[in-house]
């Protein structure tokens, strides 16, 4: 089994509905996402990517637009914010992403592994650091 690993990094905010402590709050993270993808061949046939898994500049490019788009946002659980309390940040001009699940590191590190899956990249796990010395993974088992 081959494999390559590429990351990027991001800063957003989020909090956990419902959670009685510190992270019930708004607060926010330096995210690194690391991406481990996998195959059992390298290609041959093409000149351009040849004795090579997969060009690394494209797993980079997909994850790298993925955590653009989550950089300087707050992410939040729909629902979980009062409609008033939401349209007042969305007129004044604050980017959120709402997800339909809680935004623990678990669930980010599900949600950028099924959509980078869904891209077509064959993948062996997603590790997702809310700080350098706490993180979850998720992945192929």
């Amino acid at each position: 089994m081959y494999t390559i690993e590429t990351q990027t990094s991001f800063d957003s905010a989020h909090f956990l509905a419902g959670y009685q402590g510190k992270c019930g709050n708004i607060h926010g993270h330096r995210w690194t996402v690391k991406v481990i993808a996998k195959g059992e061949a390298l290609e041959e046939n093409r000149a351009q990517t040849r004795g090579m898994l997969m060009d690394f500049s494209q797993l980079k490019a997909a994850l790298q637009e993925m955590g653009n788009a989550m950089d300087h946002v707050l992410i939040l659980e729909r629902g979980t914010m009062a409609e008033d309390t939401l349209g007042c940040l969305k007129r004044d001009g604050f980017r959120m992403v709402e997800v339909d699940f809680r935004p623990t590191a678990e669930n980010l590190a599900r949600w950028f592994y099924d959509r980078l899956m869904e891209q077509g990249f064959s993948l062996q796990s997603v590790v997702v650091y809310e700080t350098p010395n706490n993180c979850a993974a998720y992945g192929a088992e």
